[in-house]
């Protein structure tokens, strides 16, 4: 099967999905990432461009991720873009992918680029109902972005609600974290959500919520069935 993870920066596919990723990548399937923002501006300790593309082929390289598609989209400032944009970006993506199943962010995060990358990937994967030579969609996934998704405050919105557990153990957990890593700046010492600390408990959570050996919890809010 074919896997696009649809995200608004750099490490959001690993947060979310990176030991999923992984255990995808060791059974045969194909993953892609779609990233909105590949830019450095206003990331912590400000790597540059090249620093943060160098991280992102290490991070990609340790999880077996293929094809990467990279927008050039303002960080923190998607909501200044045009919605069309957004969205033509991710179904050039999805046309040449190919995917099965979409991973994209929940709309709840309290990132305002992680909404509005949601918000523009729910209307992409509709191009299979456009486009008749388009391969149709399986399913679609919200994912959990940590010190973002656990922060919906907005009560009038619907909080991410898991019901798909992916049983991923210890290891990837530890490839997970390994991967994470690459991206400079990015982790933080315990308690900060995105510790080691924080990272592994979560999962070990997921996994006993599910009855699995540690696991990543997503939402799936579409599933087609023929």
């Amino acid at each position: 099967m074919n896997y696009l993870i649809v995200v608004a920066h750099p490490d959001d596919e690993v947060l979310g999905a990176g030991a999923t990723i992984r255990k995808l990548t060791e059974e045969g399937h194909r993953v892609d990432i779609c990233i909105m923002s590949s830019e450095a501006k206003a990331r912590a300790f400000r790597p540059n461009d090249s620093e943060l593309n160098d991280d992102l082929n290490a991070s990609a390289d340790i999880l077996g991720i293929q094809r990467r598609y990279e927008g050039e989209f303002p960080n923190i400032e998607m909501n200044t873009e045009p919605h069309l944009l957004l969205v033509q970006f991710i179904e050039k993506a999805i046309s040449e992918s190919h995917p099965d199943v979409v991973i994209t962010h929940h709309p709840s995060d309290t990132n305002n680029d992680h909404l509005h990358t949601s918000m523009a990937c729910q209307a992409a994967i509709r191009l299979f109902q456009r486009r008749a030579e388009m391969k149709p969609l399986s399913e679609l996934w919200f994912m959990e972005v940590l010190s973002s998704t656990e922060w919906a405050v907005n009560s009038a919105m619907n909080r991410f609600c898991p019901n798909t557990f992916v049983e991923v153990g210890k290891e990837r957990v530890d490839i997970k974290i390994r991967a994470l890593s690459q991206y400079r700046g990015v982790m933080r010492p315990y308690p900060h959500p995105r510790s080691e600390e924080a990272l592994m408990g979560l999962a070990a959570y997921r996994g006993a919520q599910a009855g699995c050996n540690y696991a990543e919890a997503f939402e799936c809010v579409f599933r087609r069935v023929v």
